[in-house]
């Protein structure tokens, strides 16, 4: 399956991070271009960031997740407002997962499976 999805784990909370906003833009040239907005499922999962007739071509991505409203649902004041991950496709087709790894206080990403 072609596309680009995510996952988000609330390491301090030791859950996955439900309710969150994701924003999936494309680099076309030197703007960022509006691709699709999504929401985490109850398993902190999004399965398919592309829109159903966009094809994953080689390019510049970048997800940017509305972590600050998720900690404030929680009345934690988190340090990142959004976390943008930039990343790259170096040839069109394949899938690429984006886990994100996530407390108030800091975050780390790698690419899945």
């Amino acid at each position: 399956m072609s596309g680009i999805s995510t996952h988000i784990l609330d390491t301090s909370l030791g859950r996955p991070a439900a309710a969150v906003a994701v924003t999936l833009e494309q680099k076309i040239g030197d703007a960022w271009v509006f691709l699709s907005r999504q929401t985490t499922d109850g398993h902190g999962r999004v399965k398919q960031m592309l829109p159903d007739a966009k094809a994953l071509e080689a390019a510049e991505y970048r997800l940017s997740f509305a972590t600050g409203a998720y900690f404030a649902a929680f009345g934690v004041a988190g340090l990142y407002p959004v976390v943008e991950i930039t990343f790259e496709v170096c040839s069109g087709g394949g899938h690429y997962h984006i886990p994100l790894l996530l407390t108030a206080n800091g975050y780390s990403t790698y690419r899945g499976s």
